[in-house]
């Protein structure tokens, strides 16, 4: 099994994980247009579900320390299934009203608002539950990267003030508060079902981060028949989709929805392997500098603030400096 035994490679890992959830939202868009976010929501699912199983038979049972895949599910107790499992269905009820509060009220409403709550609390909540690295370094570089994304929110919102009007924001403010509250827990949930002390030999009844994502993305893929179903018949905006337009979608618009899943995946995979050696504090707070990847993507790529005034560009600098400040208080929390 590849586990991390040292401090560095966990930030690398972190590191590649603020990547991942900040890139994955792409694949979202190449298909947009022509995709509703409902449909795309299955294939991204089904993506996550299908690279965990690739990932607990590959690294996750291969190599001389720790327990392999299959040894590993048949020993966990039930309470480390129930954690796991209720792991996913709290993150796909946050990701699924995160995504409608984007529909209803746009980015530069519902991503500062939504991933703002989830990292402080959710900071707050793994920390409580294993406290690793210094609190004042940590929850320093937390308020930094905080002002980072509200920045992001401002730049976003002095480049398209007027996206929103006409919109039922309040709805979409509501919705992106509870998807910040429900998303700072699922991370906790999983990490309470592993031996984050000890991955080589964990402790009868608690499972390995491979195995533990596994459970989670169950959790995720079979709670989507539940939300996303009702999201398709009741959507919070636009007409109703059915499962026969999913069906009728072509190849290549499914494999996108599931390279999303994937590196979603990946990113979160990689933070629970990292969390032995940087703590669940420390690899929460560092994936959830996604939004500043995200906005990365947004002007060299995509020219989201294409156009912006003085203000916008201020805002955006700003937004850098303290991101880049808040991740190295980050890191410097847990040498």
């Amino acid at each position: 099994m590849f586990i991390v035994d040292n401090y560095a490679l966990a930030v690398v890992l972190c590191i590649i994980t603020m990547i991942c959830w900040g890139s994955w939202g792409n694949t979202q868009k190449f298909v947009g247009k022509s995709w509703r976010f409902e449909l795309f929501y299955w294939n991204y699912v089904i993506g996550m579900f299908l690279f965990s199983l690739l990932m607990a038979f590959t690294l996750g049972s291969h190599g001389s320390v720790g327990r392999d895949f299959l040894t590993d599910i048949q020993q966990i107790s039930g309470q480390s299934w129930g954690y796991a499992l209720l792991g996913g269905i709290i993150f796909n009820a946050s990701n699924i009203l995160l995504s409608a509060s984007v529909s209803i009220s746009g980015m530069s409403v519902a991503f500062p608002l939504g991933v703002g709550i989830a990292l402080v609390l959710g900071v707050f909540i793994n920390y409580l539950g294993t406290p690793k690295g210094d609190p004042l370094w940590l929850f320093t570089g937390v308020a930094c990267v905080v002002l980072a994304i509200i920045l992001n929110g401002m730049s976003a919102n002095s480049v398209n003030g007027s996206e929103n009007s006409g919109k039922n924001t309040n709805k979409g403010i509501l919705l992106a508060a509870l998807a910040g509250i429900c998303m700072s827990f699922f991370y906790r949930f999983v990490a309470e079902s592993m031996d984050v002390e000890n991955f080589i030999s964990p402790q009868q009844g608690l499972s390995t981060p491979y195995t533990a994502f596994v459970i989670f993305s169950s959790g995720v893929l079979l709670s989507n028949f539940v939300f996303n179903t009702l999201i398709m018949k009741k959507p919070f905006i636009g007409e109703p989709t059915t499962y026969q337009m999913y069906f009728n979608g072509n190849i290549s618009t499914h494999l996108i929805g599931m390279l999303g899943g994937c590196i979603w995946a990946l990113g979160t995979l990689f933070s629970y392997i990292a969390a032995n050696k940087a703590g669940s504090a420390v690899s929460y707070a560092l994936g959830q500098g996604a939004p500043m990847i995200a906005a990365l993507w947004g002007i060299f790529v995509w020219k989201e603030f294409h156009g912006g005034t003085t203000k916008t560009k201020s805002y955006l600098t700003l937004m850098f400096i303290f991101f880049i400040l808040g991740l190295g208080m980050i890191v410097y929390s847990g040498l």
